[in-house]
């Protein structure tokens, strides 16, 4: 009896283990569903509400903004308070935002609906860490799977979230969308719900004496995981938040733009159930070569035609190279910290991830007004570039981890 029970244990402890990786899986769905439904329409509401019609994309790129300043603070929260406690302030965050969104839209001023970007953007950026508890929560030979999985939990948002905008947008008359985010707004209490059964590392053991964050972010490893990370992100931003303004340019219906951000979300996310096994077969490095090889191809893609296949073709092309880049260069971080280190790192890799983020939601509805379709697309290729040489010339060693 005794012989069997360290096996029983640890099947149990297995089970609950893949228990709180499926309950994390919806919690970033419940969060992204909010993300994708903004992406769909933001640049619509923001073309009809400003004057100035370069401006679309500021509601947006404002969120960016917030996602990225969120990254210190929710380290901070995590270092101190533990992940639920973070979790929970991301939420409210998200529910905020949503509502100020809505109070924009109903008051239609430009200026209040983009302030809504702040509270939904911290939030958003707090929801980032999900696949960072995922790997907490797994185990090292689990770990590739579970971040993979928690971050397919976009599947869901990626198929509701479009959808919702879709059959939402005329809910209340004549307030374009705002029943959309009304409705929104439920996810992010859903999502506290889920988190209540969710068992989270305690917040972990104050350092004596903390290794420099200078020091962490100096290391190659960091550097190469950080570095692609946010170029696969930025890649992505850069062509999905013009995307709908071109099709829109190009006279397609708010009902063509919503089907391609939904592929595009679908690309980004679906491939999350393998993407954890092809890594651990193949390592992290060849799988974000992978992705680097099809932004590439989206970019040619995009250039050669603008029918609703190439919108559509494209956009997934880019949605899978964003999920082979971004997952693998979240495996490689892991290498570039140790345990005690890690709240440091994560929020320090988020905060150049999503500063490029923000930078490129800024700037793509300028560049796409300024360049033109065909520039912004081939202008993603030296940072696709630079991220090729990262990852086949730089090699830097791990960083020791204790067994």
């Amino acid at each position: 009896m005794t012989t069997l029970q360290p096996a029983l244990q640890a099947a149990a402890d297995e089970r609950r283990m893949k228990l709180d990786v499926l309950l994390l899986f919806f919690c970033q769905a419940t969060m992204n569903a909010s993300a994708v439904g903004q992406i769909t329409m933001s640049a619509l509401i923001g073309f009809s509400l400003a004057e100035d019609k370069g401006l679309a994309t500021l509601p947006l790129g404002l969120q960016w903004v917030a996602t990225m300043a969120a990254s210190i603070p929710a380290g901070i929260i995590f270092a101190r308070l533990g992940r639920r406690a973070g979790f929970l302030m991301g939420a409210a965050c998200m529910l905020v935002g949503t509502l100020v969104f809505a109070a924009g839209i109903w008051r239609h001023d430009f200026w209040l609906y983009t302030a809504g970007g702040l509270p939904a953007g911290i939030g958003f950026g707090i929801a980032q860490h999900y696949r960072f508890a995922a790997s907490e929560v797994a185990t090292p030979a689990y770990r590739p799977r579970a971040i993979a999985l928690v971050m397919a939990g976009g599947v869901l948002s990626a198929i509701f979230g479009p959808e919702l905008v879709k059959h939402t947008r005329d809910l209340i008359e004549p307030f374009f969308f705002l029943g959309t985010y009304l409705i929104l707004a439920i996810l992010p209490v859903a999502c506290a719900a889920l988190l209540s059964f969710v068992r989270l590392p305690p917040a972990p053991p104050r350092q004596a004496s903390p290794t420099p964050l200078l020091e962490i972010i100096r290391r190659p490893a960091f550097l190469t995981a950080a570095l692609t990370a946010a170029i696969a992100y930025g890649t992505m931003n850069l062509l999905m938040v013009s995307t709908p303004l071109e099709m829109m340019a190009c006279g397609f219906a708010l009902a063509a733009s919503a089907t391609v951000i939904q592929a595009h979300a679908l690309a980004m996310f679906a491939p999350g159930f393998v993407t954890g096994r092809i890594i651990a077969r193949f390592g992290a490095r060849p799988v974000i070569a992978a992705g680097v090889l099809l932004n590439m191809a989206c970019v040619a893609v995009a250039v050669m035609g603008l029918s609703f296949g190439h919108f559509a073709g494209a956009l997934a092309l880019l949605g899978l190279g964003w999920n082979f880049m971004f997952t693998g260069a979240t495996t490689l971080l892991a290498e570039a910290h140790s345990p005690a280190e890690k709240v440091r790192a994560q929020a320090a890799n988020d905060f150049i991830v999503f500063g490029t983020v923000a930078c490129t939601a800024l700037g793509s509805g300028w560049v796409h007004a300024a360049f033109g379709w065909n520039a912004q697309n081939l202008s993603v290729l030296p940072g696709l570039v630079l991220a090729l040489v990262l990852v086949t010339v730089l090699r830097p060693a791990r960083v020791a981890q204790p067994a």
